[in-house]
């Protein structure tokens, strides 16, 4: 699975995704850039991000693309948001939100200020009403929050912004759900929550062993 942003490149004989950088000699987290067919690529580290663990870990298609409206819960400092701008490329646009003051600080010193396709809000993400930022709806919403309601904050997020037929990447933190349960056993439980909400499950992925109780659920939304 390969489009003009993502490329598989070998280094040291290990295959490695990595993403056509959208802003030149630039290094996000400290990931190597390296020259491919006279491109400049930034190398996508799955240890640092769940998304670049799900490519290498067999993701069916990537659902974010070229031109792509992004809304991504749970920012962070923008290791994967970075890789998400250089996938969406200039004519595409990344709602980055992310609650923590400290942190976010981060994502717009580090992201934002250099990449005009992404705009950082400052918000909780149980409150989708108050993202005034956000214009229209967006073809993915792709969600990595630790919090128990984790299912139902993304639920509401795409009930307000994702369009029809769009797709939710979901991340799974069991551990943040429930400690005493099997983690598969959670994110089963969580994919028939989506269900019964309206999203046709397409994948579920293992993120092992790049996060420990992690899973990805990949749907479509219906409702």
């Amino acid at each position: 699975m390969e489009s003009d942003a993502i490329r598989w490149i070998s280094v040291n004989g290990e295959k490695n995704a990595a993403t056509l950088n959208l802003v030149k000699g630039d290094s996000v987290y400290g990931e190597k850039l390296v020259k491919h067919e006279g491109e400049e690529y930034r190398l996508w580290d799955p240890f640092r991000s769940k998304l670049a663990a799900a490519l290498k870990k067999g993701m069916k298609n990537m659902p974010i693309k070229n031109g792509s409206k992004v809304l991504y819960l749970g920012a962070s400092t923008g290791t994967t948001v970075s890789h998400v701008s250089d996938i969406v490329g200039p004519s595409g646009i990344v709602f980055a939100v992310e609650p923590a003051t400290r942190v976010a600080r981060e994502l717009i010193e580090n992201v934002a200020s250099k990449r005009k396709n992404v705009l950082p809000i400052l918000e909780d993400a149980r409150k989708p009403q108050s993202y005034f930022a956000v214009f229209g709806k967006v073809d993915v919403v792709y969600c990595d929050i630790a919090q128990p309601d984790q299912t139902d904050i993304a639920i509401a997020n795409c009930a307000a912004y994702l369009k029809q037929g769009g797709v939710m990447l979901l991340v799974v933190k069991t551990r943040s759900i429930d400690v005493t349960m099997d983690p598969r056993a959670v994110v089963t439980q969580e994919a028939s929550k989506l269900e019964k909400n309206g999203f046709a499950i397409e994948q579920i992925i293992n993120l092992e062993p790049f996060d420990r109780d992690h899973g990805m659920i990949y749907c479509i939304f219906r409702s």
